[in-house]
């Protein structure tokens, strides 16, 4: 059966240099209507949380939650999935520090190129300062990383930090620890109270 992560892996292999005629194909077939470009996999672990969070299938309704990873790939995707190839709706949500990326890119793609969310910083601060510092240790300690967390909050480094800086570098210090903790840290939200840019990208679609 044909998926969205069938599409998702179409779009890749096209962003690689491959020809559109799958993406493009699939496209119609499940149909697609709208692409929500993502910096990377920890977001799009966030969106579809709280997507589910709230009784939502995105995929069902037509929109592809997508990683690009990284910002600087927003222009051809753009160029690849918006007007100018598969005329889809673009939206996304990305760092306040990457925010040129996606204008520009989604401005010479035909796009609105302000059709996308701004996180303060990223994703993980907004996520930390919805649920509090304390209530992330909480959840760290959950998932067994209490002393992990212990060791690193005790290097010489980390003593001049606050404590939000703090366990923002901590959740990017391994690989695949933001992936992880975008789905722990979302799941543990208020769906009502969810960080605004969340909560705006996901009232748009």
């Amino acid at each position: 059966m044909t998926s969205m992560d069938d599409f998702r892996t179409a779009v890749a292999a096209w962003t690689a240099g491959g020809t559109g005629d799958t993406a493009r194909d699939l496209a119609a077939r499940l149909p697609v209507r709208t692409v929500v470009l993502l910096e990377g996999l920890s977001d799009v672990a966030a969106v579809e949380a709280l997507a589910a969070r709230r009784g939502r299938d995105l995929a069902a309704e037509g929109v592809c939650v997508l990683s690009m990873n990284g910002a600087t790939n927003a222009a051809r995707h753009a160029r690849l999935l918006g007007p100018p190839g598969l005329d889809l709706r673009l939206t996304g949500l990305c760092d306040d520090a990457e925010r040129a990326h996606y204008a520009r890119g989604l401005a010479a793609a035909g796009a609105d190129p302000d059709a996308f969310f701004v996180c303060v910083a990223d994703l993980e601060d907004e996520l930390i300062r919805a649920l509090g510092v304390g209530r992330v240790e909480e959840l760290v300690r959950a998932e067994g990383e209490g002393r992990a967390l212990r060791t690193f909050l005790n290097q010489p480094a980390q003593r001049d930090r606050g404590p939000l800086p703090r366990m923002r570098r901590f959740l990017g210090t391994t690989a695949g620890r933001k992936i992880r903790y975008g789905r722990v840290l979302t799941d543990a939200l208020d769906p009502a109270r969810a960080p605004a840019p969340l909560d705006g990208l996901l009232a748009s679609l």
